[in-house]
């Protein structure tokens, strides 16, 4: 490969920072055709001489957006856009790509692992991730410097988001991915980024910008835009002191945001030789954790407003006595800044939505419908059912499922096919080709069951391992993995090159490379384990709680422990955790009322049980867990974001069962008449068109009442919570009036994509002064970010408000009416 001196010292840059599973897993050629196509992009658009070199290295040239499987999307997306954009100004042309992006993608919730911006397309649908991570690759291949911002978790509410920050005229600007609006820096959630604990975004590369540096790898440098949205930022200092009170220098400090039932890490830094640390966050409070490495720990609340310096003193450590602790922890107020937006602006730019909706949806008709995925099943021989189910989920990857099945069933494997299909998840169906399947078949046998047959081991992207490996890996060592899975342990131990920190547990190196390289990361040593395990007919795979791989022999389970000389069969203790009901809470939900994390000698990592158990259902009769230290935490969240949270320390041993009390609490004031709402407000009820009051519809008694849109993220969010608690609330049976803004809002829901319970009516807000009558009462500003939900009774008293963005809707309204 001949490169003139600005390519070589474009790739030099590029593989000087790469993780070692991009290095290992796409061509030299790949990289070329990227710096090949930033070259085109900064000298044919009429912004690329203004780029300045920084910008230009960091956030352009790099394929890398975040977490994403990379492809070969950006000369696809550079000769689809350059036309559409090329007579227009830097600011026009960002506004104009995001256009493009809602045209082609729109909002929906999926798994954790980020889809290629190719096969975001393909499918037509991306969570906020993906949405992000498509913009961003998509303004990147026109030379518009872009990065991914995000809030790694939300203070007011249980969930995370991700945005998107792109470089124009000298300076850094926000939109929402896939959310077109009519100007820069407005999106549905710059309400809920006002009151942002910490906002973050990934440079490539040693990255030397004016922001406030969180981490510095060899990969990438972590930076803090937590001032572009906060409208009250704070420094919060951190003393950390040892035992004894002298400086903890070096010590590991986690600066923490309660979400998700959990203290999750937003950040984490290390002392200084004082024993100091500081970060730059929005006006609330965090819990801050300290450790030094050698089991000892400690933890204190930290209000960042006060500016006071927070002492962290590590008196704890493994199996000591810990006390329980109790914590009120109040997010940052909402104060939003909202750009100006004219009628006319914004009537153009609903009218550019609809067509671009438009657009889309004639696409994503091409899909399989029921009907064309039975005569696909019947002509082939197929199970009706389950053909259906997973070319239906296959949704734009359907050509490539139906090609996979085809094979199967001519091969006379059709049920061995959908059940390794069965076996994937959604996401896989939709991007996966038909010859990595075909791999994953044609080299495993009829019998194999789930841990053998399966080609999903954790969330990386599905490759064709399985064929390779029976090629090229050395007899003796296949007979190792056959007969002996603990002595494959040790090859690996003993075999395999570990290069940590150059490499992230999102782009594992492909088992193939590592077997021809014997170099890997950790992570991509365990998928490499069960990758060859698989293969050879062991059943492995990795613990869906802990992560742990393990692996499957004479009838027993193993633990993988790649440090020891010798393989040990799991060992379990049980936790039993007791619960008296409280708070309205009869039966507490994983990640939503509580959740369980591990100690490791420095940190805590929660245990990752399935979404739907509960306190009832996995942990009333006791549950098995691996010896070692544990936290319980629990929290109530309130109508305004505060978070009344709960720790209890324990510890699980071999064979032994511990009780844990589950504690839940909250702040019995905020429960309280928040305001007025005239029950005899009037509204057109659909589908009659009939106008009536609220009162004539509800009678005399507490009810719901949602103001929504068409379907924005948060509408959607809203509506599938709802969803989620249609039990509870039809149970109630109090009317849920679900009310629209205006009739284009209406006739773009459709309601079939939900379960709602049946007391749930609709209705039109169609001269607006149900919104007006809200935003008064509630002190919002004019036009504030839908969804509005009240909880209101026929005396006009309003117990229960959201509006915007909020996660655990279903559940919050649910616990409200247990307590009227």
């Amino acid at each position: 490969m001949c490169l003139d001196t600005r390519a070589e010292e474009a790739l030099k840059f590029l593989y000087a920072y790469m993780s070692l599973g991009d290095v290992m897993n796409n061509s030299p050629e790949f990289y070329l055709e990227c710096y090949n196509y930033t070259q085109k992009a900064i000298s044919e658009m009429p912004w690329g001489k203004d780029v300045p070199e920084r910008e230009l290295r960091h956030f352009v040239l790099p394929p890398r957006v975040n977490n994403e499987n990379l492809d070969g999307c950006r000369p696809v997306f550079y000769e689809e856009l350059a036309p559409r954009i090329k007579d227009l100004s830097m600011k026009d042309a960002v506004l104009e790509v995001n256009h493009w992006c809602h045209e082609k993608v729109t909002y929906r919730g999926s798994d954790s692992r980020t889809s290629a911006p190719l096969a975001t397309v393909r499918t037509a649908y991306g969570r906020c991730g993906e949405e992000s991570t498509f913009l961003v690759a998509a303004l990147r291949s026109v030379g518009i410097p872009a990065r991914q911002v995000y809030t790694p978790r939300w203070a007011h509410t249980d969930d995370n988001h991700a945005w998107v920050e792109a470089f124009v005229d000298g300076g850094w600007h926000f939109l929402g991915a896939c959310e077109p609006e009519a100007v820069l820096d407005l999106g549905w959630f710059n309400a809920p980024a006002s009151r942002g604990m910490l906002m973050a975004t990934n440079a490539f590369g040693c990255y030397d910008g004016p922001e406030e540096k969180l981490e510095v790898t060899p990969l990438y440098t972590r930076i803090n835009v937590v001032t572009n949205y906060a409208p009250d930022p704070c420094k919060v200092q951190v003393k950390v002191e040892n035992a004894d009170g002298t400086p903890a220098a070096g010590a590991k400090v986690e600066y923490k945001i309660y979400n998700y039932a959990e203290f999750y890490s937003v950040a984490t830094l290390y002392a200084d030789a004082e024993g100091l640390s500081s970060i730059t966050t929005g006006n609330g409070d965090l819990l801050v954790q300290a450790s030094d490495g050698r089991g000892n720990f400690g933890f204190a609340k930290a209000e960042a407003g006060k500016g006071e310096t927070v002492v962290v003193r590590l008196g704890y450590n493994e199996g000591a006595d810990i006390p329980a602790a109790s914590f009120s922890m109040v997010p940052p107020p909402e104060k939003p800044a909202i750009p100006e937006v004219s009628e006319g602006e914004k009537a153009e730019n609903s009218r550019r939505m609809a067509e671009e909706d438009a657009i889309r949806i004639a696409y994503i008709a091409g899909f399989r419908t029921e009907a064309q995925a039975r005569a696909f099943a019947s002509e082939n021989g197929l199970d009706a059912d389950k053909t259906v189910r997973v070319i239906r989920a296959s949704e734009g990857n359907y050509d490539e499922i139906e090609k996979f099945l085809c094979y199967a069933a001519r091969e006379g494997r059709g049920g061995t096919a959908l059940r390794m299909l069965g076996y994937v998840s959604e996401k896989d169906l939709r991007d996966t080709p038909a010859t990595v399947l075909r791999d994953h078949l044609d080299n495993c046998p009829d019998e194999a069951d789930r841990n053998v047959l399966s080609p999903r081991i954790n969330t990386e992207l599905l490759r064709p391992w399985r064929g390779a490996v029976l090629q090229k890996v050395d007899a003796d060592v296949a007979e190792m993995v056959r007969t002996d899975p603990a002595g494959f342990v040790k090859w690996c131990a003993d075999s395999l090159t570990i290069c940590s920190g150059i490499n992230n547990s999102y782009t594992p190196v492909d088992p193939v490379r590592v077997w021809d390289s014997r170099v890997c990361d950790e992570t991509s040593r365990e998928l490499f384990f069960v990758a060859m395990c698989r293969t050879f007919g062991v059943p492995a795979w990795k613990d869906p709680v802990s992560g742990s791989p393990r692996f499957s022999a004479g009838g027993l389970d193993y633990d993988v422990d790649f440090e020891a000389s010798s393989q040990t069969e799991a060992e379990y203790g049980t936790v039993r955790i007791n619960y008296k009901p409280s708070c309205g809470i009869s039966d507490p939900k994983y990640y939503v009322h509580f959740s369980i994390s591990s100690f490791d000698g420095s940190s805590f990592t929660q245990l990752e049980y399935d979404e739907g158990d509960t306190w009832a259902g996995t942990f009333k009769n006791g549950t098995s867990l691996e010896p070692g230290m544990y936290v319980l935490c629990s929290g109530v969240r309130m109508a305004s974001g505060q978070v009344c949270s709960e720790l209890g320390f324990f510890t699980v041993r071999k064979g032994e069962t511990t009780d844990v009390d589950l504690v839940l609490s909250d702040d019995a004031s905020q429960l309280r008449v928040l305001g007025s709402f005239d029950s005899e407000s009037r509204y057109v009820s659909e589908p009659s068109e009939q106008t009536r009051s609220i009162l004539a519809t509800t009678g005399r008694g507490y009810y719901v009442l949602a103001l929504v849109d068409g379907g924005s993220e948060p509408t959607v969010h809203a509506f599938k919570d709802i969803e989620a608690a249609s039990s509870q609330l039809e149970a109630w049976g109090r009317p849920i009036l679900v009310i629209f803004a205006t009739r284009a809002d209406y006739e773009r829901f459709n309601a079939v994509q939900y379960e709602f319970p049946s007391n749930v009516c609709f209705g039109l807000d169609e001269d607006g002064s149900i919104r007006k009558m809200i935003g008064t009462e509630m002190k919002l500003k004019d036009n504030a970010a839908l969804p509005y939900v009240i909880v209101a009774d026929t005396f006009n008293r309003v117990v229960y408000f959201s509006q915007g963005y909020t996660i655990g809707l279903g559940d919050q309204i649910v616990a409200t009416i247990s307590k009227l």
